[in-house]
C-alpha cells in the first residue's frame, strides 16, 4: 500500500523556505549585534570641539583629549590647502572704491554730452556726434540711479509702460500728446503706439507697409529705423519677427532712446551726420525713415547715399512724412509747395543716381528698392556721373569713418540674376544657415566648419547659463549686450528666450564679422571699448563678455 502524506507537496515546500527564511534573518541580526557592540567599546563621545579637530587630525600637536582617551593619530599624508599660485599680490595696497557720482549725472552719456557738443561745428550736426572726454574729463565715480528707481516691468509688459521714477521727464508727453507717442498714468508711463506720421498706431501702419513690400514671409529680418522717436514702429515690428536698429540723437526730445530701452526694444544714441552709421555694409533689409527730419536731398544725396550702403541687395527704403504725400499735407507742414515739390523731386533724383528702384507711392508712403546687384548700375553710371562707384578697399569699415559721396559697391557677379554677395535665407533657417560671407572665404581663419563648431559651442554654454540665471527666461532679463559677439553665436544661441542681443564687434578686433551678424539676422554695432557705449545708464539687463580683455591687454 502506497505510503500516506500528512499534507500536500506544495504545503511541504512552503514550509521548508520558511524555516530557511527564519535561519538567515537570525544569523544577519546577531551579526548587526555584534557589530554595534563593538563599535560602540571602541568609541568615547568627543567632549569640546577641540577634541573633535584632534580626532580628524587637525591638531597634530595633540595626544590625549580632555578625558585622557587616545587621540586618533593623522595620516602621515597631511591635507595641503595653501594655494600655489604664481602670481604674487600687494597687501600694502588698499582697495578703493568709486564713489558715487552727483545725482546731476544720473543719465550721464560720455560720448554725447550735452554741454560738450556745443563746442563742436553745428554744419551736418557734428555737435550731436560722439565726442568722448579727453582723459583728463573722465569721471571716476558711479553713476547712480534716481532716487525712486523700481525695477522695470518685465517683458512684454515693458512694451507698454514704463515708472515714471525712472526717466522723470514729461517733456514728450506733453510735446507729442496729439500724435499718441507718450502719456503719464499716475506712476507710470504708458506708450500708446502712436508716431508723428501714425497716429492711428504702429500696428495699422506697419499693416500699411506690408501691403506694399514682403513684410512678414521672412524675407525682411533686419531693419533700421533713423530717427526712431520712442521706437514703436520697432515695437510693433517684433512680434512680426522683424528685428530693428532704432537710433535717434540726444536732442530736445529728451530721452526718446532711454525710453525706447526702458521699453526692452533695440535702439541706441545716434545720428546721421558727417560719419558713417556704426554698422557694416549689407546690413539691413529695410530702412524707415518716418518724418525724421534728414535733409535726404542736401549734400548731394550723401545721407541716402550712406543708407545705401548699409541696404542689402534688394532692401528697401521706406519714407513718411514731408515731402512725401506734400498736396495733402502743406498748409499743415507750414511750407510752400514749390519747396516741398523742390525736396521730393531732388530725393528723387538722388535715389535714380543711386540705381534705385520705385516701388510704389500710395497715400503717405514712398518706397525704393536697392538693385539686388550693380550690373546695369556700372552700364548707367556711363550716363549718370555722379555718384561715382567708391573705390574703398573695406566697405564694411565703419568706426569714425567720414562719409563718402560715391556708391558703396557691390560684391561682383557672374549674371544680371544673381546677388551681389550671396543670398541668404528667410528668417528662421538663417540664424543657423552658414552666412555668405563666410561660405564665400571673406572672413579670413572662419570656415562653415568652424562657423557651426562655434554654435554648438554656444548651446552647450547657454544651457549651462539658464542653470545659473534663470531671469533668461522669465522677461525680467530683456536687454543684452554681448561686447565681444564673434560671429554672434551666443546670441544665436538665446533667441528661444524673451531677449535680443546687441552684438558688438570690437573696432580693433583682427576679424571684422559684423557683417556676418547681420547675415544670421541679428543686430549689432562697433564700438571701442576705451570709450563709453552709445546709451544711457541703466539701460541692459546683463552684459555678457568672452574673450574681450585680451583684445585690450596692450592698451
Amino acid at each position: 500500500m502506497a505510503k500516506e502524506y500528512s499534507g500536500s507537496p506544495k504545503h511541504h515546500q512552503l514550509e521548508t523556505k520558511g524555516k530557511r527564511l527564519t535561519w538567515i534573518l537570525g544569523v544577519s541580526g546577531l551579526c548587526i549585534l555584534f557589530y554595534v557592540l563593538g563599535a560602540w567599546q571602541n568609541t568615547s563621545t568627543p567632549t569640546s570641539r577641540s577634541d573633535v579637530y584632534t580626532r580628524v587630525g587637525c591638531d597634530t600637536n595633540a595626544t590625549t583629549s580632555e578625558k585622557g582617551n587616545a587621540a586618533v593619530n593623522p595620516s602621515s599624508t597631511n591635507l595641503d590647502f595653501a594655494s600655489h599660485h604664481q602670481v604674487e599680490l600687494d597687501s600694502s595696497k588698499t582697495v578703493s572704491q568709486f564713489p558715487p557720482c552727483d545725482m546731476s549725472f544720473s543719465e550721464y552719456t560720455p560720448c554725447q554730452d550735452k554741454v560738450r557738443g556745443r563746442k563742436f561745428d553745428r554744419n551736418m550736426m557734428k555737435y550731436r556726434e560722439r565726442h568722448c572726454p579727453t582723459k583728463e574729463e573722465l569721471l571716476l565715480c558711479l553713476i547712480p540711479a534716481p532716487p525712486k528707481y523700481k525695477t522695470p516691468f518685465k517683458w512684454p509688459q515693458s512694451r507698454d509702460y514704463a515708472w515714471y521714477d525712472n526717466i522723470p521727464h514729461r517733456e514728450l508727453s506733453i510735446e507729442k500728446a496729439i500724435q499718441n507717442w507718450i502719456q503719464v498714468e499716475g506712476d507710470r508711463f504708458r506708450f500708446l503706439g502712436g508716431g508723428t506720421m501714425f497716429p492711428r498706431g504702429a500696428d495699422a501702419y506697419i499693416d500699411d507697409i506690408g501691403k506694399l513690400i514682403p513684410l512678414t514671409d521672412g524675407t525682411i529680418r533686419t531693419a533700421v529705423d533713423t530717427g526712431c522717436g520712442v521706437a514703436s514702429f520697432s515695437a510693433y515690428l517684433l512680434k512680426r519677427n522683424v528685428l530693428t536698429m532704432s537710433f535717434a540723437p540726444r536732442d530736445t526730445h529728451e530721452a526718446q532712446v532711454q525710453f525706447a530701452l526702458e521699453r526692452g526694444v533695440p535702439a541706441m544714441i545716434g545720428i546721421m551726420g558727417s560719419q558713417r552709421l556704426p554698422y557694416p555694409a549689407r546690413a539691413f533689409d529695410l530702412a524707415h525713415c518716418s518724418r525724421c527730419l534728414i535733409p535726404w536731398q542736401n549734400y548731394d544725396g550723401l545721407y541716402l547715399t550712406e543708407v545705401d550702403r548699409i541696404l542689402r541687395p534688394g532692401g528697401y527704403w521706406v519714407l513718411s512724412g514731408p515731402p512725401i504725400h506734400w498736396k495733402k499735407y502743406w498748409r499743415g507742414w507750414e511750407r510752400t509747395q514749390e519747396d516741398l515739390k523742390q525736396e521730393q523731386d531732388a530725393i528723387e533724383d538722388v535715389a535714380k543716381r543711386l540705381c534705385w528702384k520705385k516701388v510704389i507711392e500710395q497715400n503717405d508712403l514712398s518706397v525704393w528698392q536697392k538693385p539686388i546687384n550693380h550690373v546695369e548700375c556700372i552700364e548707367s553710371k556711363k550716363v549718370l556721373k555722379t555718384p561715382h562707384i567708391c573705390k574703398s578697399d573695406d566697405p564694411d569699415t565703419a568706426w569714425y569713418r567720414n562719409l563718402e559721396a560715391c556708391i558703396t559697391p557691390l560684391p561682383e557677379v557672374n549674371s544680371s540674376d544673381d546677388v551681389a554677395g550671396g543670398a541668404i535665407e528667410k528668417w528662421s533657417e538663417r540664424a543657423f544657415a552658414v552666412p555668405p560671407r563666410i561660405s564665400s572665404g571673406s572672413i579670413p581663419g572662419v570656415s562653415a566648419e568652424k562657423f557651426k563648431e562655434d554654435n554648438e559651442l554656444w548651446k552647450e554654454r547657454v544651457a549651462h547659463y539658464k542653470r545659473i540665471i534663470s531671469p533668461l527666461s522669465t522677461g525680467r532679463y530683456r536687454n543684452i549686450l554681448d561686447m565681444n559677439a564673434y560671429l554672434g553665436g551666443f546670441a544665436a544661441a538665446v533667441l528661444k528666450y524673451p531677449v535680443w542681443v546687441m552684438n558688438v564687434v570690437p573696432a580693433n578686433s583682427d576679424h571684422n564679422t559684423l557683417g556676418v551678424i547681420y547675415e544670421r539676422g541679428l543686430i549689432g554695432t562697433y564700438q571701442d571699448w576705451c570709450e563709453a557705449f552709445s546709451t544711457y545708464p541703466r539701460t541692459y539687463d546683463l552684459i555678457h563678455a568672452s574673450g574681450l580683455f585680451s583684445i585690450y591687454q596692450d592698451r
